[in-house]
């Protein structure tokens, strides 16, 4: 099996000619082989599913690593526009791609529209070319096509696709791409990319120069003090959303949101220092999380 960054320089990989059980078992060794904080795919979600959900992340973890892991522009843009090509050519019928051979079954059975899998690619060529944000209504534009397309899917492999969902889908990921973007401060400068918007940053006396510098100051921690709290008010205005999905993928939506807010959690109990200490959940840390939301949820039920 290859990583995205080595399937594309292998012209027999390229080339090859690629079975549905194959590229099956493709995607669920990109699914379950790559870390996250949580899993993306968990006992909690039902059985049938695990599978489309791992054709699913496939797509989304090779559009990513053609963005963030080829290490040349061009060459990222050109095999995102490629891999925009093989995601049409799946919709008419011709996937050649192991990760498009199995998607298409996925995308068939549940009516997955092309338009949240376009977006995402959109979100990963913006990468390649816009690494400031002025304001947060540009952030949040990002967010349009870099995190909400991901919650729409969800929806959409649970069999929900009304504008109702869809608006406190898009709270939760928005909020899940900002936590991920506070965590990652450090890990975002090394690829020359600032999420903070430049007006918060200014209003509270930090500058750019200062961040590369990985320079914490009082000033820094009130910027990030505020990016939080905009980002656990998304976080709030989701939870209305699992109480109205199916109990098992209500559950796995659930641990993901306290799962981004414990990020949350973790910059505040460091300070708002995410310059010299990037937070992370421990493996400990993730089981307390999965029996808390087991907990309410049996509460809840019990009431």
């Amino acid at each position: 099996m290859l990583s995205p960054k080595d399937f594309v320089r292998d012209p027999a990989a390229m080339d090859r000619t690629w079975s549905a059980e194959e590229a099956l078992a493709y995607t669920r060794w990109i699914a379950t082989g790559h870390y996250e904080n949580f899993h993306v795919v968990s006992f909690l979600l039902p059985k049938h599913l695990h599978q489309d959900f791992y054709n699913v992340y496939a797509f989304c973890r090779w559009a990513d690593d053609l963005g963030d892991e080829i290490g040349d522009t061009t060459e990222s843009l050109r095999l995102l526009k490629w891999w925009r090509g093989e995601l049409e050519k799946m919709y008419l019928g011709e996937a050649s791609h192991p990760v498009y051979v199995a998607l298409g079954p996925t995308v068939c059975k549940h009516s997955l529209p092309i338009d949240p899998f376009s977006n995402l690619i959109t979100a990963f060529e913006h990468d390649q070319t816009v690494t400031r944000y002025a304001n947060w209504d540009e952030v949040f534009a990002y967010c349009v096509n870099s995190a909400n397309p991901v919650g729409r899917l969800v929806l959409g492999l649970g069999g929900y696709s009304d504008p109702q969902r869809y608006e406190l889908s898009d709270a939760t990921c928005t909020a899940l791409q900002l936590a991920n973007f506070w965590q990652d401060v450090s890990v975002d400068l090394e690829k020359d990319r600032v999420y903070l918007p430049l007006d918060l940053l200014a209003r509270h006396g930090v500058t750019v120069e200062q961040l590369y510098a990985r320079r914490f100051t009082p000033n820094f921690a009130a910027a990030m003090r505020e990016a939080c709290q905009v980002a656990r008010e998304l976080f709030v205005k989701g939870l209305a959303l699992p109480p109205m999905l199916d109990r098992r993928l209500a559950l796995d939506v659930t641990l993901f949101s306290r799962g981004g807010m414990h990020i949350l959690d973790k910059i505040e109990q460091q300070g708002y220092d995410v310059l010299t200490a990037r937070p992370y959940i421990g493996k400990g840390e993730r089981v307390r999380l999965l029996l808390r939301t087991l907990v309410s949820f049996a509460l809840r039920r019990a009431a």
